[in-house]
């Protein structure tokens, strides 16, 4: 099983509850109102796992957690010990290739253990992947998300999900990340709500890739695309199904035809 931040291993239960919010689509909001989400860090209870907030880096091999009641798992994985207590030439001296391959074997082993495939709700935010072989492994947890409707991927300065495919999940929050493009999401097929709020995403030209799914709501404020001329009725010229942009319902003047002399009557006020 991957490491959680407090050391206790995540499993593929959903999260709490009473930490869970997503609103069915309405006239008023979309399910990614961010002050709202549970990745808006604020928990009304401490939770079991409170008591190993501050620990540093280690390995329980007996708890009574359990996966779902960790509001937010962290699966990055520490640095191993042989790297933290000696520097990369005393591990050559002292066998540390044969070490280096015992461990990877013991790796491997727990990770077909792991269960990911048959998550259906999960929150992955906050992952603070410093370093490159967590960002790697927090990629290849990703693609084991062959089941997963909803997930929360808030916070992760990630840039390039292109690789990943997410066959079921329908809601997706990708809420302050450093996407640059639409072509670097994941691949949703059955995404019905996606959230790419303060990203860094400048055209709306890639939208188009999105139109053969059952896309409803869609929410991409505070990108540099949301400042283009006519920003909502290209968005909906390019998404016709889309229902629901930045929170606000389809209104009558996003239907007009941006040919047309009427699209220079109406203004967007951000």
């Amino acid at each position: 099983m991957s490491e959680s931040s407090s050391g206790v291993n995540t499993s593929s239960e959903s999260f709490p509850k009473s930490h869970s919010h997503y609103s069915e689509l309405s006239d008023t909001h979309t399910p990614f109102s961010v002050e709202l989400t549970p990745d808006s860090g604020i928990v009304a209870t401490p939770l079991p796992s409170s008591r190993f907030r501050f620990v540093s880096w280690h390995w329980l091999e007996e708890h009574d957690l359990r996966g779902d009641q960790l509001a937010c798992p962290r699966v990055r994985e520490g640095p191993a010990e042989d790297e933290l207590s000696v520097n990369s030439e005393d591990i050559f001296l002292r066998g540390g290739r044969r070490k280096r391959r015992e461990d990877e074997g013991q790796k491997w082993e727990e990770r077909l253990q792991e269960n990911w495939e048959n998550c259906a709700v999960l929150n992955l935010s906050y992952q603070d992947l410093g370093d490159p072989y967590q960002l790697e492994n927090f990629i290849r947890i990703l693609r084991r998300l062959i089941r997963v409707e909803r997930l929360q991927l808030v916070d992760n300065a990630l840039r390039d999900l292109s690789s990943v495919r997410l066959p079921r999940c329908k809601i997706l929050n990708l809420h302050r990340n450093n996407l640059t493009s639409i072509r670097k999401l994941p691949k949703v097929p059955e995404i019905q709500h996606l959230c790419l709020s303060e990203n860094s995403i400048s055209s709306l030209c890639e939208l188009s890739l999105l139109r053969s799914t059952p896309l409803r709501s869609l929410t991409l404020k505070h990108n540099p695309c949301q400042f283009l001329e006519d920003y909502r009725s290209r968005v909906f010229s390019c998404l016709p199904k889309l229902q629901v942009l930045d929170g606000i319902p389809k209104l009558q003047e996003d239907s007009v035809p941006l040919s047309s002399p009427e699209a220079s009557r109406f203004c967007t006020i951000l």
